[in-house]
């Protein structure tokens, strides 16, 4: 305890050792990370202005975008300063707000993108039952209820991680705090802590993942019935991308945070959380609304509209 009592700060890993390569990965994740923000943002002015996309799909595509941007802020911009400035200290208080706030992030995107698939199954497979199905109430029920339960999920993991003792080191083996690797910094039993992640990954993500799986087979077991060939392309020019990164965003998760605490290396672990920190919040708007005909009408509509003050 005499070494807990010591550690008052953790220290975040760069991008890279060398400060040349360390500027170049710290530029390319500030692009993305605009990038991203961009694409978030515009679709959020353009849903929220454009009346014609008030509807349930909408609704959910803006809730994501909002939550992708939040979600990259959290680690993103952080790490970079990091990088650019040498500067990797982090107090315990705001590892705790970061883990807290990427692991809400992370529970509500993976509801809300289970949520948006059950969108597109309705429309696709019971189209009659649509408006009776998707309604305002659903929607504002499903949303208040991935909150809800994601704040739970964050408040139990942060608060159980932080009531460990800290005393192996404070180099926190990674570009941001996150359970996993406060847990091979840990001398306390963490027995508790895997049990809970594990749980949690079969209870939340698992069964979002099922039921992801689910809803796409019969849109595109639906789809195959098609006669018309370009509707057909369509379908699964939506479909699949969605699919690859729901796959990306849960696989790199899981296996960052299910295995074994005594498996690490550090840029094995660093370039994994690329693909579930940095890369689902820039692909979503890309897959979702930059290859949407509606999005890019309202889009003009909002542009036009700036312009032509």
């Amino acid at each position: 305890m005499a070494n807990f009592t010591l550690v008052t700060e953790f220290l975040l890993e760069v991008f890279a050792e060398t400060w040349e390569l360390r500027i170049l990965l710290s530029v390319l994740f500030l692009l993305v990370y605009l990038g991203s923000l961009l694409g978030n943002l515009t679709i959020i002015i353009a849903a929220t202005i454009d009346q014609t996309l008030n509807t349930p799909m909408y609704f959910f595509l803006r809730n994501l975008s909002i939550l992708d941007m939040g979600y990259a802020s959290v680690t993103v911009p952080n790490a970079c300063i990091n990088s650019f400035f040498d500067h990797r200290n982090i107090s315990m208080g705001g590892c705790a707000a970061q883990i807290f706030l990427f692991f809400f992030c992370a529970c509500v995107e993976i509801q809300f993108l289970t949520i948006m698939a059950q969108d597109r199954y309705v429309a696709i497979c019971k189209p009659l039952l649509y408006p009776i199905i998707m309604n305002h109430q659903f929607c504002g029920q499903m949303t208040v209820a991935s909150l809800l339960s994601s704040l739970i999920l964050a408040s139990v993991h942060t608060f159980k991680t932080f009531q460990l003792s800290f005393c192996h080191s404070n180099i926190v083996p990674q570009f941001f705090c996150d359970i996993p690797s406060l847990l091979r910094l840990s001398c306390s039993d963490t027995f508790i802590n895997q049990l809970l992640l594990l749980l949690s990954a079969i209870g939340l993500s698992g069964s979002c993942f099922t039921f992801i799986a689910i809803s796409y087979v019969r849109i595109l077991s639906t789809v195959l019935k098609v006669p018309v060939k370009g509707e057909r392309g369509k379908a699964f020019s939506t479909c699949v991308p969605h699919i690859i990164v729901v796959c990306v965003f849960l696989s790199s998760g899981a296996y960052a945070y299910l295995r074994p605490p005594a498996i690490s290396d550090i840029m094995k672990d660093m370039t994994l959380s690329v693909f579930y920190t940095i890369v689902p919040p820039f692909l979503n708007p890309i897959i979702y609304s930059l290859r949407n005909k509606q999005i890019k009408k309202a889009v003009k509509k909002v542009i036009f509209r700036i312009f032509h003050r």
